[in-house]
């Protein structure tokens, strides 16, 4: 049985290891007076806690651990599974850069594992697509075969996981060859792995590609995984790595009447505790850099260079060719995609179009609670 120690001050108590603060617990109580119960959300405020909150007493009952509180006189049962989960008193990470344990970095030794879902088998929900969402969070992309070959199918995928997120480009855009051209994507010529539209804030963080027609030589699709050519950039030359993150790169997009998109975020985003957040790379759309000091530029543009050998090489990529009826979602904060050149013989059309990680996270997170609980019962 797991042992709770109380600390004389109750300011906090200690179970099996783990810290935990008088007023952290009363904030996180799971009684029905402070939690409601159809959906989880606080029905008091902060300043509904006395200030001067103690631990009177702490028992383990079971599977739980009573608590009561002072100076309110109020027990809660906290279920031990859920402090263990969130509990925070861990060893804090010196290293910048670090990823949570569900991301996994990835290279091209990934080309035979490449996350798929059946189309069909999509659709039913269920464990195929729990699996298939839980994949994209872990790689940052998924690949879908055997969907219908329609106009408009890639609204469908968008379906299994969120809502489309419309910009400027309409509610999808049309990737094929045209004739003056308002984007380099809408060419034959080959692009480096990018991510799209960095000159947004926030940037849209999921693209769907979906392919109708598929018969030009060449046009492979490519995916980087920016986490882990960030992280090798960091293991390669750290002084490179922090000044890409330090210093704000500046990114514009004014290519239509009336739009003039800019943005000003770091080329590697790490979140306060050092944590790699969301990768920005994107060298048609890099307007003039303005935001590093004059004894740094240098280093700035070699570190930049150096991100771009990385992300070039082909050690770093997955690639594979989208059939009718084939596409995938990337997450756009992390995974660049590209494209190799393809000849003007032939047809290649593949509609494209934007949502957000929320959305599919929130659909994997509630499978993956359903499916936790049922198991429980």
């Amino acid at each position: 049985m797991a042992t709770v120690t109380l600390d004389p001050s109750g300011s906090f108590l200690t179970i099996e290891g783990l810290r935990f603060h008088a007023i952290w617990l009363r904030d996180n109580a799971p009684d029905p007076e402070t939690r409601a119960a159809g959906n989880g959300q606080r029905l008091i405020a902060l300043r509904d806690i006395p200030a001067e909150t103690t631990i009177s007493a702490a028992e383990v009952q079971g599977a739980g651990l009573s608590v009561t509180f002072a100076p309110e006189d109020k027990t809660v049962t906290f279920d031990l599974n859920w402090l263990n989960t969130h509990a925070y008193d861990r060893p804090a990470s010196s290293a910048r850069g670090w990823t949570a344990p569900e991301i996994e970095p990835w290279d091209a030794n990934l080309m035979g594992n490449v996350p798929i879902g059946d189309f069909a088998e999509l659709t039913k929900g269920g464990e195929a697509l729990r699996i298939w969402l839980g994949q994209i969070k872990q790689y940052g992309f998924g690949k879908v075969v055997n969907g219908p070959v329609k106009d408009g199918a890639l609204f469908d995928v968008v379906d299994l996981f969120g809502f489309v997120r419309e910009t400027n480009y309409g509610r999808h855009f049309e990737v094929r060859t045209e004739v003056n051209p308002t984007n380099l994507a809408f060419t034959g010529l080959g692009l480096q792995a990018h991510t799209d539209n960095p000159y947004r804030d926030p940037v849209p963080s999921v693209q769907v590609l979906y392919c109708l027609e598929s018969s030009a030589a060449g046009g492979e699709n490519m995916v980087v995984d920016g986490f882990a050519a960030a992280l090798r950039l960091r293991e390669e030359n750290e002084t490179y790595f922090n000044v890409l993150a330090n210093h704000c790169a500046r990114f514009e997009y004014a290519g239509e009447d009336g739009v003039c998109l800019t943005s000003r975020r770091p080329m590697i985003e790490l979140a306060p505790d050092g944590a790699l957040i969301g990768v920005r790379f994107n060298n048609r759309s890099l307007a003039a850099v303005t935001d590093v000091p004059f004894d740094q530029m240098a280093t700035y543009y070699a570190a930049y260079r150096r991100l771009g050998e990385i992300i070039d090489d082909e050690a770093m990529e997955v690639t594979f060719r989208l059939e009718p009826g084939e596409g995938f979602v990337v997450d756009n904060t992390r995974v660049l995609h590209a494209r190799k050149g393809y000849s003007g013989e032939g047809t290649r059309w593949l509609q494209g179009c934007y949502s957000d990680l929320d959305g599919l996270r929130s659909t994997h997170d509630a499978m993956a609670r359903a499916t936790h609980k049922e198991a429980a019962e």
